[in-house]
């Protein structure tokens, strides 16, 4: 296939035709990659307004892309474009912070605070930083989510097959995930899995929140002790066979032990003593990923350190009392 030439974003209309690479992604997150840096309301404004087309018809954000289809692409005003600049100075520092990168997939270190895409009131978040990194990528597409306050690894597909391979392995559980937290008191439990439903929900001021609950989506964790700080908290490891919005989260409330700095399940009082030992957010860090290709059999792992402000809270943590470090099995 020929791609269609443009000089940018804000250039004048031009279509692209969908071949074998591009099958089954969804409109808005093919046009968030061909129109970089757009903010993301912007690019649900113009498939609103119908000047995105497929096959001269209107669509829905959400269509999959199919062999053949022919997509109007809209010229982008400077304004809208000029919104969603991203810091040069941002952009490098992001560079360092890449984990792994192969033709297939890119692995990022992704940090505290800064969200994975962007959204209401944010103009850009990881996936469009790298966008404008890797500006010749036809294809940059996030395989999973890690929440705004989480560090760790986070996985990009750069090629559509990739992407599915690995959607599959998310769905089929051929994926580990493993991430480190801390929860408040004395974890008693052992290494036990937590196989509860979890059902996404909203309470009166709009805010959603998710909770164990029959009638929810199926959700399995796996806890494991690291290290116990008498009784005030305990470092634990968790790998998710699931990815369920707030997991661990909501699993860690359910089991009576919520997640340090955690503002929306956890507990005010731990949260405060936790604070005073310098935690600044979320004590969330996806540390570790590991799975096997399907196409060629080869294994994948990658991992990511505890990051230093979290080190920190550890460290003083063992220097206020005794701790004890679990035995790995």
């Amino acid at each position: 296939m020929s791609t269609p030439s443009r000089e940018s974003a804000t250039g004048s209309t031009y279509y692209q035709n969908i071949d074998q690479e591009l099958v089954g992604q969804r409109l808005d997150n093919f046009l968030l990659g061909q129109l970089k840096g757009v903010p993301r309301s912007h690019v649900y404004q113009l498939i609103r307004s119908g000047q995105v087309r497929v096959n001269s018809g209107r669509v829905r954000a959400g269509y999959r892309l199919k062999l053949g289809d022919r997509v109007r692409v809209p010229p982008v005003s400077r304004r809208a474009a000029a919104r969603a600049k991203i810091p040069e100075g941002g952009l490098r520092w992001l560079e360092d912070r890449i984990l792994a990168e192969d033709s297939r997939l890119l692995v990022l270190d992704k940090p505290p605070g800064m969200a994975v895409h962007a959204g209401t009131g944010i103009d850009f978040g990881c996936i469009e930083a790298l966008r404008s990194l890797r500006p010749g990528l036809r294809t940059l597409e996030l395989v999973h989510r890690l929440d705004r306050g989480t560090s760790g690894c986070l996985l990009v597909a750069k090629r559509r097959s990739a992407l599915r391979r690995l959607h599959r392995l998310l769905r089929d559980g051929g994926m580990q995930k493993r991430y480190l937290t801390l929860l408040k008191g004395s974890w008693q439990h052992g290494r036990v899995n937590v196989d509860a439903p979890l059902l996404n929900q909203r309470h009166r001021n709009g805010e959603s929140y998710v909770s164990v609950h029959e009638s929810g989506k199926s959700a399995l964790s796996r806890f494991r002790v690291v290290e116990s700080y008498s009784s005030r908290a305990t470092l634990m490891e968790v790998s998710i066979e699931t990815g369920r919005t707030h997991q661990i989260r909501a699993h860690a409330v359910y089991m009576g032990h919520p997640v340090a700095g955690d503002e929306r399940y956890g507990d005010a009082e731990f949260n405060a003593q936790l604070r005073q030992l310098g935690l600044r957010r979320i004590f969330l860090h996806a540390h570790a990923v590991d799975f096997v290709w399907p196409d060629s059999e080869e294994e994948f792992m990658i991992s990511s350190p505890l990051p230093a402000d979290l080190r920190e809270v550890q460290r003083r943590l063992e220097s206020s009392g005794s701790s004890s470090r679990s035995r790995r099995t």
